[in-house]
């Protein structure tokens, strides 16, 4: 990175899961960058969904350096999820038509929801498998797989926590962290969202602002992804030896049933 940018620059790791992005300052520059991005990020910055992004260089072994403005704000809190701007940006995601055009560019096929169920199912080990609860979730999956086939087709995000939304010191707000970016049902990115932060009787409300409303269709879709969502993290907390994280996402499967 120093040799990219020069020795003048101050160059930080940014934390996260691969260990490629940095924090990057000189003087009043400040720049956020990341080894080998998608090329999908050229069309997030064109759409005003992440921070600018400034420059993108190729290098000698063929890794691709991308440089996004780096800007001062803080992540949203649980709170904030119920604010108009946030069902605003995730309507404007999900009908970029870019964005899915963008996807197909890159070979990326939509997701159907047999597909994601094998994907999920495949990481469970017996352990998790024999929980009952685990049980009566694979059964209310597979007898209402069917209902939830969806003509809707949009770039989601997959992991839309108030940690990846970033609100800007001038009120920008940017959803950041797209390496889970994905072609399917926006049930996927609703259900996270409502589910883990907008009381049920606020549904109707906050779907008004996103602008679609609350089917019993939708509710179905939303129940689907969410309980194969749940199954996901148990195992992954189990993985880590987060035991009393595992047993929250138990219990909340449980009373999502």
């Amino acid at each position: 990175m120093e040799h990219i940018l020069g020795q003048e620059w101050e160059i930080v790791p940014a934390g996260g899961k691969t260990g490629e992005a940095f924090f990057a300052c000189f003087e009043d520059q400040r720049l956020f960058l990341k080894r080998n991005s998608s090329p999908f990020l050229a069309v997030l910055s064109a759409e005003g969904i992440v921070p600018k992004l400034v420059w993108t260089r190729r290098l000698e072994n063929g890794d691709v350096i991308t440089a996004q403005q780096w800007l001062p704000g803080r992540e949203l809190k649980s709170a904030d999820m119920n604010h108009e701007a946030v069902a605003r940006m995730l309507r404007k995601i999900h009908r970029s038509e870019p964005m899915v055009a963008m996807l197909s560019r890159l070979e990326m096929e939509p997701l159907q929801p047999d597909t994601i169920f094998q994907s999920i199912i495949d990481q469970l080990d017996e352990e998790v498998l024999s929980l009952p609860v685990v049980k009566e979730t694979l059964s209310f999956l597979l007898n209402e797989e069917k209902n939830i086939l969806s003509n809707e087709q949009v770039v989601c995000h997959g992991d839309v926590n108030h940690n990846n939304w970033l609100l800007t010191e001038d009120n920008q707000l940017y959803l950041i962290d797209w390496d889970g970016a994905m072609i399917a049902d926006p049930a996927i990115d609703l259900g996270m969202l409502l589910y883990w932060y907008i009381p049920e009787d606020s549904w109707n409300s906050w779907l008004a602002m996103y602008g679609k409303p609350l089917t019993e269709n939708l509710k179905l879709r939303m129940k689907w992804y969410v309980a194969l969502q749940t199954l996901s993290s148990i195992q992954w907390y189990k993985n880590k030896d987060r035991n009393q994280e595992m047993e929250k996402w138990i219990t909340f499967l449980d009373g999502l049933l």
